[in-house]
């Protein structure tokens, strides 16, 4: 629904109103538009598009009553449809009553005495999922006819679902109890022994079936058929004894099985990493970005007393649509892992590693950069870090004349989310100017450097580089070696000056993803230790070592960036949104 134009309502001639487009609506008048109709909802007149498009193919279908509905903020209740997949109208909920204006014998609309057309009101209701609109329409959501089919629908669909919401995942998130009590009765009159279907099924390594609590919605199967291509699971058997199951002998088993979780309705698919673990309403929710890929998928983040307990996908059009991919879903236990780094720590040349504090190292650090000589600097920058921190990173390599670069790290890449580029800001790496072109190729540069003794100081954030040609014989050759990361490796082993960084569900910032879409994401833990979030340090020690002041803000320091970056010229913190800028690239 996010494609469609905005409406225009007799309540809001006055100015035009944003179309989700970016356009503006059209001002109404006694006339809709070409491409829109005239309608009345629950009797407030509205001018609907007359087309949406497709949620697989693009191609523009007619528009329904849900739709045009939903464009004026009235709810109808609703199981089976869900605005990025097919229609299949099946469960009922969204039963409607209208009318349409009556036409006399010669085919010509009859008309009130106030010249208004008049309406004939439709004998049987309809399904708004599925009935498109048409000029003159009038839809009502609330009549008493409409609120006892809705309560009818109900009572079928609880008469064998089972009594658990005590113990189920989805308390707090399923539907069937939130329309149970907006929409339903308060006693049942089914006294017969429910019907029992099989429990805990293992549908694949990653989701758990629960057939009782199934209300054969069909949106999983849905999914995975239209979205993901992959027709994995349709049900088996007839009428009360329906169930959903997997092809048999093949378990479910791709890249985006844990979308069905999130569309699931009811509890019926439950995920295995997150069942049983926490009460969906203890849950502090943070928007953030997905960092396994460069695609930027927007996430929200589900945390309780500084531990992350799920991802989920935020919907933006954009990037993502609504969905996300199991390998980025469940790629966030390492920000939890015990043995974070989480204490500043510097080494003596030749001597053992102690515990240090922020104020001594970065005075040691500045006295080191400020005596180094200029070509004798060399930076390696992770394409994981944000853009304020590669940007900071690439003032202190101007003022060196160092020689920068990031790991590139490539993988394979799918029709649907996963992009090949495995970094998360690699364009922002390649932006603000630290990447070489094509990344990695100043890798073999810098450890040559160090080899002949030309490079001295070796600065790296996020990466280890024994594992890229920079072996810890060539880092034991450095007079100084300052590194900033989140886990243990070999390079943080060798470090003169080791500075404990934070994930980026610690800080705040931005990423620009493979098609130049600039998103920001926002803290939701606190850091370990004496962690701090890289571009804090980096800012102290521009200070030190540039004499350049910047913001000790991170809106401050993005705006500051987009004023020095043609390519982020014009963007502002603010401007960002929740769902980001595409910038050229």
């Amino acid at each position: 629904m996010s494609n469609m134009s905005s409406p225009v309502t007799s309540e809001n001639k006055v100015s035009p109103a944003p179309t989700a487009t970016g356009g503006a609506a059209v001002v109404a008048a006694s006339t809709p538009p070409p491409d829109m109709i005239a309608i009345k909802v629950d009797g407030k007149t509205v001018f609907a598009p007359k087309t949406t498009p497709d949620p697989i193919t693009g191609k523009p279908i007619p528009t329904t009553m849900i739709q045009a509905c939903a464009l004026v903020s009235v709810e109808v209740p609703h199981y089976c449809y869900h605005p990025k997949l097919p229609v299949a109208g099946n469960c009922r909920m969204c039963l409607v009553e209208f009318g349409t204006p009556a036409m006399g014998p010669d085919r010509k609309p009859v008309m009130n005495p106030d010249g208004t057309p008049k309406i004939a009101k439709s004998p049987r209701p309809a399904i708004a999922c599925a009935t498109p609109i048409s000029p003159g329409m009038e839809i009502y959501t609330n009549t008493p006819g409409v609120v006892d089919m809705r309560k009818g629908v109900l009572e079928f669909l609880l008469i064998n679902h089972p009594l658990d919401c005590p113990i189920c995942d989805q308390a707090g998130e399923c539907k069937l109890q939130e329309y149970s009590v907006d929409y339903g009765q308060a006693q049942s009159r089914f006294v017969e022994e429910k019907v029992h279907k099989p429990k805990r099924v293992d549908l694949g390594p990653r989701i758990v079936l629960d057939d009782e609590r199934c209300i054969l919605c069909s949106r999983c199967v849905r999914f995975t058929k239209d979205i993901v291509g992959d027709d994995a699971l349709g049900f088996v058997n007839r009428g009360s004894y329906n169930t959903l199951s997997n092809y048999p002998g093949k378990p479910f088993d791709n890249n985006y099985t844990l979308n069905t979780v999130d569309i699931c309705p009811v509890g019926a698919l439950t995920s295995k990493d997150f069942r049983f673990q926490m009460r969906v309403w203890f849950l502090k929710e943070t928007k953030s970005i997905c960092t396994s890929c460069g695609t930027g998928c927007n996430i929200v983040m589900g945390a309780r007393e500084e531990k992350i307990y799920r991802y989920e996908p935020r919907q933006n059009d954009a990037v993502n649509s609504t969905w996300m991919c199991d390998a980025g879903r469940l790629n966030y236990k390492w920000i939890g892992r015990a043995d974070r780094l989480k204490e500043v720590m510097t080494r003596s040349l030749g001597g053992s590693a102690y515990a240090s504090s922020w104020s001594v190292a970065i005075q040691q650090i500045t006295a080191k950069l400020t005596a180094a000589a200029a070509g004798s600097v060399a930076i390696v920058a992770s394409a994981r870090q944000t853009n304020e921190e590669l940007y900071l990173l690439a003032r202190l390599a101007k003022k060196f004349g160092a020689i920068t670069d990031s790991v590139p790290r490539l993988g394979i890449g799918d029709k649907l989310l996963v992009n090949a580029d495995r970094n998360p800001n690699s364009t922002g790496a390649r932006l603000t100017g630290i990447a070489a072109a094509p990344m990695g190729s100043n890798l073999a540069k810098i450890a040559d450097g160090i080899r002949k003794g030309t490079v001295k100081t070796l600065i790296v954030f996020g990466e280890d580089v024994t594992k890229h040609g920079i072996g810890a014989d060539l880092l034991a050759k450095l007079e100084t070696l300052i590194v900033s990361d989140i886990l243990p490796n070999a390079t943080t082993s060798a470090a003169h000056f080791l500075l404990p960084g934070c994930a980026h569900a610690e800080k705040r910032g931005t990423f620009t993803n493979v098609k130049g879409r600039v998103q920001r994401f926002m803290k939701a833990v606190e850091s370990p230790g004496s962690a701090r979030p890289e571009w804090e340090i980096l800012h102290e020690l521009v200070f030190n070592v540039t004499g350049q002041n910047g913001f000790v803000s991170i809106e401050g320091l993005f705006n500051q960036m987009a004023s020095d970056i043609p390519a982020f010229a014009a963007l502002k913190w603010a401007g960002l949104g929740d769902t980001g800028v595409t910038i050229q690239i």
